[in-house]
């Protein structure tokens, strides 16, 4: 169903605003896990955990969804409401937030991933919810595109958590001095329970719909069978993977490089922050860019913003560092490697199948540069698996409920379980990185190999689709 397109654009701004909450939190985790390393002692692989936990939460939460759904016999979000459901999701994950006292206070790593676990779990009710509603509160054939816009929200928060997380912690800090406690951690932590709950509020009394009505999917109506299994569409178990190894890819280069640039570049913990801030900020650049194509604007003024709008999110990352007092000079280069994308993103025609082939192929370029450089170089491209990243998620969504029709909250709940792949594909890599095993540097195969099954899914479900009777070609010429 699309929502009248009057009321579309205030319910999609109110929308937006829990992405910015998902990007806050698992981006900060990245400024946890070398912080909770160095004071608890920990190895690569157990530092993970707190990746593991946060990202395992997604899947506990999907399949609590999908047993009471399954248990009352209807689909909760349909019973419970869309925007109740983000309500709860929020009012959940402020209790997760509040256990971050107590574990500060005691130095618990068990309590501290135990919270993140608890805010974990509201986020999957919430992107249950919220995901669906992107693509459909508008034109159906740009759901991508605004999944990309509401991405690009989640990146403000991406780029700007670490930098507030690590302010938190290490602001009172005196140059070269170190940590002695983890109480700074609380803070942060305790107002954004605050903002949780006040959020949760602002939903339960916005104008967005409670309920999605949707068409019957293409298939269903020429064979009049709706009792087939959701997982028989072979576009959803395969995008179930694929979810899995993007959500993977993407938490593992972030988390492991603090430990890559402790090794090879000698960079004490305190002044990682920029750094993960900038691999963030590279989702936020390229789903800043991958957006144009869901604006109503004339294509010469598209073709103005295509090149615009990266380098002003590329600008809100150096403004916010500036701002904090860091040296931004070093990261200028980097403005080289934006264009790359841009160009990357022309390539792709707004076509999701096209751009997750042709920005996975560039991911694994990224990943097999930072193994074979050194220094700098090899930061920026690791960093760069960030702009690559960027519109991969719903690309892989749209194409994975792609002709479910009602079972596609179903369907759904099915993909945001698969965020799991964020702890295992982290912990896998972690592991790996041993000294006995692949080292830090070469741990980033792991990667290789997540980017080379999205660029097949990205091939694969284009047929796949087509003989459902849906091309995307034709939508991409509509769409522009």
């Amino acid at each position: 169903m699309e929502i009248k397109q009057q009321n579309s654009s205030n319910a999609f701004l109110i929308l937006i605003s829990v992405f910015f909450f998902w990007g806050f939190v698992a981006a900060s985790n990245d400024i946890l896990i070398p912080v909770f390393k160095e004071k608890l002692n920990l190895e690569q692989w157990q530092s993970q955990m707190i990746s593991f936990a946060f990202y395992v939460a997604y899947t506990v939460g999907s399949l609590i969804y999908y047993f009471i759904s399954k248990a009352t016999g209807g689909d909760l979000l349909n019973r419970l409401g869309y925007k109740n459901g983000i309500a709860l999701g929020l009012t959940i994950s402020a209790v997760g937030s509040l256990l971050f006292y107590p574990a500060a206070e005691q130095a618990s790593f068990g309590l501290m991933i135990s919270g993140l676990f608890i805010v974990a779990l509201g986020f999957s009710l919430q992107q249950t919810a919220a995901n669906p509603l992107a693509i459909t509160i508008g034109d159906p054939k740009k759901g991508a595109q605004r999944l990309s816009l509401a991405g690009g929200i989640n990146n403000v928060g991406t780029t700007i958590g670490p930098i507030i997380v690590s302010f938190a912690i290490f602001g009172a800090l005196k140059e070269g001095a170190k940590l002695d406690s983890l109480s700074a951690v609380k803070v942060p932590y305790l107002i954004l329970g605050a903002a949780f709950l006040i959020v949760a509020v602002l939903f339960k009394f916005s104008s967005l719909p409670n309920q999605i009505h949707y068409e019957d999917a293409k298939e269903d109506v020429k064979d009049n069978s709706n009792d087939k299994s959701v997982l028989s569409y072979p576009q959803l178990w395969m995008g179930m993977i694929a979810i899995f190894l993007y959500v993977g890819v993407e938490v593992s280069t972030a988390s492991n490089l603090p430990e890559y640039m402790k090794v090879y570049l000698n960079t004490p913990t305190n002044e990682i922050a920029p750094y993960v801030s900038l691999f963030w900020a590279s989702l936020m650049i390229g789903r800043w860019t991958g957006a144009v194509g869901a604006m109503d604007v004339k294509s010469g003024l598209k073709n103005i913003l295509k090149w615009l709008l990266p380098y002003a999110a590329f600008g809100i990352f150096l403004s916010v560092n500036a701002i904090a007092n860091h040296d931004i000079s070093i990261f200028f280069a980097y403005a080289g490697v934006i264009v790359i994308l841009i160009l990357a993103d022309y390539l792709s025609s707004g076509n999701p199948a096209k751009q997750l082939l042709i920005f996975s192929s560039f991911g694994i370029i990224a990943l097999l540069t930072g193994m074979l450089t050194s220094g700098m170089t090899s930061v920026y491209a690791f960093i760069s698996v960030g702009l690559f990243c960027s519109t991969l998620w719903p690309c892989i969504f749209t194409l994975a409920i792609a002709g479910l029709g009602k079972k596609t909250n179903e369907g759904s709940g099915f993909l945001i379980m698969m965020i799991m792949g964020g702890g295992f594909v982290s912990l896998l890599q972690g592991y790996l990185a041993g000294e006995h095993l692949l080292g830090i540097r070469y741990s980033y195969f792991v990667g290789v190999a997540c980017f080379l099954y999205l660029a097949y899914y990205g091939w694969k479900a284009k047929s796949i689709l087509a003989a459902q009777g849906i091309d995307y070609d034709q939508k991409s010429t509509a769409a522009h």
